[in-house]
């Protein structure tokens, strides 16, 4: 049985024959608001929903792409960055291509950044150790050292 983020499968929909979800249906799967719902269609990232009697409804089809939104999101990836994943590739490039390109890239940022959080515990450390009267006293130290 697979599950929506905690939600398993026909606890609250059957997902094998749910072909018109109300935008709250969608929403609850994933633990999102609505309004992230109808954001994701402004920006492009989900399809425009059907509409009956003037609401929103949904096929699994969003259920689907919602589940590559959602673990995008887990991984670091920004809404632009889910963009690109679903549109920045020619037509026809196969998933693990997307994923691996972008993965690639992104694991680079994620180094660079714990580079610098390494950094920055680093100095830290040394100011914690700071024994100055006076702030004046510090920025006077640390201007000589970074002169050295």
């Amino acid at each position: 049985m697979r599950h929506f983020r905690g939600v398993p499968r026909g606890s609250s929909l059957d997902f094998r024959v749910a072909g018109d979800l109300a935008i709250s249906d969608v929403a609850r799967v994933f633990g999102l608001r609505t309004s992230a719902i109808r954001y994701y269609e402004q920006i492009g990232i989900l399809p425009p929903a059907m509409r009956k009697n003037g609401q929103r409804r949904y096929d699994n089809s969003v259920l689907f792409r919602l589940a590559v939104v959602q673990r995008a999101r887990e991984t670091g990836f920004t809404l632009e960055e889910i963009r690109e994943l679903f549109f920045g590739f020619p037509p026809g490039t196969p998933p693990p291509k997307r994923w691996h390109q972008l993965s690639q890239r992104k694991i680079a940022e994620l180094r660079d950044r714990m580079k610098r959080l390494k950094l920055m515990e680093t100095l830290l450390r040394r100011v914690e150790d700071c024994r100055c009267d006076a702030l004046d006293e510090c920025g006077e130290k640390l201007l000589r050292q970074g002169s050295r």
